[in-house]
């Protein structure tokens, strides 16, 4: 498997000690975060070099024991690249009088912003990424926002990968920028109504949107003007618009709690107001319909959520009367308002669906599939007085399909099916979705993607996903990547673990905070279970997580490493205590209510202990692991994946290798071009091939 490898890197232990609660921790490789880690984000040059040694030590030993799967690498690349459309285009979406929509040009790494005449006619190109990136190392686009009066134009763009946005202004009709430079955002700005300035989130030296001000085009961004500014750092904040572009919502919140203060979109002077207090645990989110907003809300125990309405005059929590009303066990995910109808997504049973709501008479009517799983995307519409919404549908199975729906009629008009240029034959595969029992008794969806002639005997490999925090539910959708994979004999699994709110809002409550381990036993359960139905067997089983779900490889791999064939942790998040410990970090504040606050309560501070992942290391076997980290992530900051890799190496037994690799150009989304993303992509698949002896 790996054979004749270099001496892998060995980094110097320099211990230092921090006790909190009575608790001494001892920890040998802090030395690896950097302690000008903010000018890094903004400048990897001026990484330390010590630092720098280290890392680009350890990429040379990755690619050594990766060397052997260059050709493999490219023979994947070329497949995955073969399934993408390379000159796509999307369905342009209607407002006022044009269609608006992105596309590709053959061989391109960045899209293409552009609008037709709304009736057809000549495409019009008002952004081109491909030209804006200039061969940059890393150039990723936040988006386009046309102006209500279809005149200018907001881009933006971030060339570090530390996703400090900068907003240029586009003049549409002479197709060349303003002046305007407006650093250090979020990355989106939400214009006033005669487009003659827009709102923003600037973020401070710790990556944290705790400011809201108002450009006026052709001003310096110093003379901008604060609209609004968020003292505690435990709350994210954004701004946005009204379809009608009436109202500006600032939208205050953490991961449990949220806030909206408004102000008139056409009055950057006026004090915002405040709609409904943040309380501890309730959320709220606010959509306009004419002289009502209809707020999606989980108040007064809906803990599956609701929606109610209240005058736009008077928002406040008090006049909010009921619509929609709590159903235990169905899960409302969004919501969005027209003239006439009201729109939601939710999910029951673990499938997703869109009800639509006539706002005249209060009748209702769903779109639904009859798939074992697939996987829903409302987009709605950029206009207010419309009856046509669009949506997508998807399953592991069937390519992606957009659709118009009239809510009126209820007629679907198919747009597009996404296509596959080298070919796919739907009737080759079959999708599952299976239960596995838990630790507790709990049943776990794990949803699956094979081939029909794959045996299941227990000899298949399989790529079992996870992720299972902050309620992000990962939809059983179509995935030309992985079919690299499966059309290589293998088993692509989702485990729709505890954690996400795969099945309603307890789901996530199930795995958070104090219940944090239900996630990792989870995810060892699936892979149980996979094996006992001969589906795979432990050995054949790559675990692959990102982000949380990195934490996520490190829990498991330090609970349960003969579970596993090999780890794939993607920019993993394994350093739990100590980030949680350290406030001056750009999402500390605001994950306390996902992790606990480990600085304030001892009881948080053990819980975490007992399974950070890089906390646990331990001297035990462990399976071949991967770890991929981004210098300038702002996320999951290099040094965690850093500091994993030393401390396993230093501690594990056995002679499977841990590699890292570290993107010296990239943060936390990794490259930034749909094909360079796809070498990453590449590079892991390879690794998964490697281990389970399929290269």
């Amino acid at each position: 498997m790996f054979k004749d490898l270099p001496s892998a890197p060995v980094a110097q232990k320099r211990p230092i000690t921090d006790t909190r609660h009575g608790v001494e921790r001892s920890d040998d490789y802090a030395w690896l975060r950097a302690d000008n880690w903010q000018e890094v984000f903004q400048d990897p040059s001026v990484l330390d070099v010590g630092i720098r040694a280290y890392l680009e030590a350890e990429n040379s030993y990755q690619q050594a024991a990766m060397a052997d799967t260059e050709d493999l690498q490219k023979v994947l690349f070329a497949e995955m690249k073969g399934r993408i459309k390379e000159d796509d285009s999307s369905v342009p979406s209607p407002d006022g009088p044009f269609a608006y929509g992105t596309s590709f040009v053959t061989g391109g790494e960045q899209p293409r912003f552009f609008r037709i005449p709304r009736e057809g006619g000549e495409e019009e190109l008002l952004l081109d990424g491909d030209a804006e990136a200039g061969g940059a190392g890393y150039f990723r686009l936040s988006g386009a926002n046309h102006s209500p009066d279809h005149a200018r134009m907001i881009w933006g763009y971030d060339d570090k990968g530390s996703e400090f946005f900068k907003l240029r202004v586009r003049d549409l009709g002479s197709s060349s920028d303003l002046s305007d430079v407006v650093e250090n955002t979020g990355g989106g700005g939400a214009w006033s109504p005669d487009a003659s300035g827009f709102f923003y989130t600037l973020l401070d030296a710790n990556h944290r949107p705790s400011k809201v001000y108002y450009h006026a085009l052709g001003g310096k961004q110093a003379e901008d003007r604060l609209i609004f500014e968020e003292n505690d750092p435990g709350f994210f904040m954004s701004v946005g618009g009204s379809k009608l572009n009436d109202f500006i919502f600032i939208n205050i919140h953490d991961h449990e709690t949220s806030e909206y203060h408004l102000l008139p979109a056409g009055d950057p002077y006026a004090e915002p107001k405040l709609v409904a207090a943040r309380e501890t645990g309730v959320e709220y989110d606010m959509h306009e319909g004419g002289d009502v907003f209809y707020i999606l809300t989980n108040a007064d125990g809906a803990k599956d959520f609701k929606i109610v309405e209240t005058p736009v005059d008077r928002p406040g929590r008090k006049n909010w009367r009921e619509v929609v009303p709590h159903k235990p066990g169905r899960l409302i995910l969004s919501h969005t308002v027209f003239s006439n109808h009201l729109v939601r997504l939710e999910r029951e049973e673990g499938l997703p669906r869109i009800v639509i709501r006539d706002r005249n008479n209060g009748e209702e009517h769903s779109i639904a599939f009859d798939e074992d799983a697939y996987s829903l995307g409302l987009q709605g519409s950029l206009e207010y007085d419309t009856d046509i919404i669009r949506f997508s549908y998807s399953s592991m199975t069937t390519p992606s399909q957009q659709y118009d729906y009239n809510m009126r009629t209820r007629e679907r008009v198919l747009l597009k099916t996404q296509e596959v240029p080298s070919g796919h034959n739907v009737d080759d595969y079959i999708t599952r979705r299976i239960m596995a029992p838990s630790h507790d008794g709990t049943l776990v969806p794990v949803s699956l993607l094979y081939r029909k002639d794959t045996a299941l005997d227990g000899s298949a490999p399989c790529l079992l996903y996870g992720y299972g925090s902050y309620g992000a539910t990962i939809p059983a959708s179509f995935n030309t990547n992985c079919l690299s994979l499966v059309d290589r004999g293998f088993i692509y699994a989702i485990a729709h673990i505890r954690g996400g709110k795969d099945k309603g809002f307890a789901w996530y409550e199930d795995g958070k905070r104090l219940n944090k381990t239900n996630t990792f036993l989870d995810f060892i359960a699936a892979a149980e279970f996979l094996s006992a139905e001969k589906f795979t067997s432990f050995d054949r089983i790559v675990a692959q997580g990102g982000s949380a779900g990195g934490m996520l490889m490190g829990a498991v791999a330090n609970m349960a490493p003969d579970r596993f064939g090999a780890i794939i942790a993607a920019v993993p998040f394994v350093d739990v205590l100590t980030t949680m410990l350290d406030d001056t970090l750009p999402l500390t504040p605001p994950e306390w209510p996902e992790w606990g606050n480990p600085i304030t309560s001892k009881a948080d501070y053990d819980y975490i202990a007992s399974y950070s992942p890089y906390d646990n290391v331990s001297a035990q076997a462990y399976p071949p692991i991967l770890a991929v980290a981004g210098l300038t992530d702002p996320r999951v900051t290099y040094w965690e994946p850093a500091k994993w890799v030393a401390k396993l190496r230093a501690e594990k037994s056995g002679d499977a290798p841990v590699l890292l690799k570290t993107n010296m150009e990239a943060g936390h989304a990794g490259a930034s071009g749909r094909f360079q993303r796809l070498e990453e992509i590449a590079f892991e698949y390879a690794f998964a091939l490697k281990v389970t002896d399929r290269a």
